[in-house]
């Protein structure tokens, strides 16, 4: 976590898989380490991460669901890393 230790101020809530780690920050971004194919890297989806309201995790992926009811996943995608093929029906999750 020393790379993102700066940016870990006002967490809000941590989430984990088998070997990464999501913090959702005051104001709804969310940061990720560790091992990038358990959900460590979330560069992918960064820009769509923000006014998160909940994160969780399986094993190896996470799932955010956005203010807005939209659901955004990463991580490995045989673990629910890649939701694009169910976009259409994440709408309006709470």
């Amino acid at each position: 976590s020393s790379r993102v230790q700066d940016q870990l101020r006002n967490t809000q809530q941590i989430c984990h898989t088998y070997g990464a780690f999501a913090a959702i920050l005051e104001g709804g971004s969310v940061v990720t380490w560790g091992v990038p194919n358990y959900g460590g890297d979330s560069s992918r989806v960064q820009g769509q991460l923000s006014n998160v309201q909940q994160v969780s995790g399986t094993s190896n992926a996470f799932a955010a669901i956005l203010a807005n009811g939209n659901v955004v996943t990463w991580g490995a995608p045989r673990f629910g890393g890649d939701s694009s093929g169910v976009q259409d029906q994440l709408k309006g999750v709470q």
